[in-house]
């Protein structure tokens, strides 16, 4: 199984890229950090019989490697109640790519497993619930399987290593991923 970690945060070495780290100890994979990558928005070209304009950015190559992976970790902060903007680009350019007859792309994404690893603060595992529901509506729309989140108690760089739930569930993680 090909696993991809996919890194949502402008910051790096951040409380969720921490989480994330101690799930994949010793695992192989691949990671991606978005905010390394040129990624620009795309107008809503949907419903428009030209479709998308093509857009000389970055994009498809992580798309590339998204779609060449099997299990997929999104990686994000909670920010202002939901994913980066990152994050939310990346997926927001999954509009572009359903309509590009290059690609076969719910045919190509249906049946990837995907994991959620996010953090923040004023209450997370509260405020940070409808986050996961908005991730788990994204994966059901184009039938990837939603495997597990986790949420982490964080704010400031090294608070996660504070929040004993979330380092106890990222070893149950690796221990799964393992096999």
């Amino acid at each position: 199984m090909k696993i991809l970690t996919i890194l949502g945060s402008s910051r790096e070495n951040g409380n969720s890229e921490y989480l994330v780290k101690q799930a994949m100890k010793g695992i192989e994979h691949t990671q991606l950090r978005l905010s390394d990558y040129k990624i620009h928005p795309i107008n809503d070209m949907r419903h428009t019989d030209e479709g998308f304009s093509p857009v000389d950015d970055d994009y498809e190559s992580v798309l590339s490697e998204f779609l060449a992976h099997d299990l997929i970790i999104f990686v994000t902060p909670i920010y202002w109640f939901g994913m980066s903007s990152h994050m939310k680009l990346f997926f927001d350019r999954w509009s572009q790519y359903m309509r590009d007859d290059r690609f076969d792309f719910k045919n190509q994404v249906r049946g990837k497993k995907a994991y959620v690893i996010t953090t923040g603060g004023s209450n997370p595992y509260v405020s940070g619930l409808p986050l996961i529901q908005q991730f788990g509506h994204i994966f059901d729309f184009v039938g990837m399987s939603f495997e597990d989140y986790v949420i982490g108690n964080a704010v400031k760089p090294g608070e996660i290593k504070e929040d004993l739930l979330a380092l106890d569930k990222m070893n149950a993680w690796n221990n799964i991923l393992k096999k």
